[in-house]
């Protein structure tokens, strides 16, 4: 399974990619909305790992132009954005799940296994 991440806190990214790629998860890293944009419209994933704060285009801008592409993949919110209506909003753009920072790993880890399923 093929898992893009899409985070612009670099130690966040290197934890995450460290933590799946020991789970058998093959994991790519894009720091930027634009460059997960770009990624996700030429590239095949399984999962998306997405922040909504990210540079050069807001996180629901990607997900809203994923979701419009047709793509169905499962997208996993994972911000520090954490009011009910973010989440709503997030859930209503077309993520499966969505997980607030700071987190435990092993929980994300167990979501992403779901959503993999």
């Amino acid at each position: 399974m093929r898992v893009l991440i899409a985070e612009d806190d670099q130690v966040l990214a290197d934890g995450l990619l460290r933590s799946l790629r020991s789970a058998g998860f093959a994991a790519d890293h894009v720091p930027s909305g634009s460059q997960a944009d770009a990624a996700l419209a030429s590239h095949e994933f399984d999962l998306v790992i997405l922040d909504l704060g990210l540079p050069k285009m807001h996180g629901l801008e990607v997900l809203k132009r994923l979701r419009s592409r047709g793509a169905t993949m499962p997208v996993l919110i994972l911000t520090a954005a954490d009011s009910v209506e973010q989440r709503v909003q997030g859930l209503d753009a077309g993520a499966d799940d969505f997980m607030a920072k700071p987190f435990f790993l092993q929980e994300l880890e167990a979501r992403v296994s779901a959503l993999a399923r």
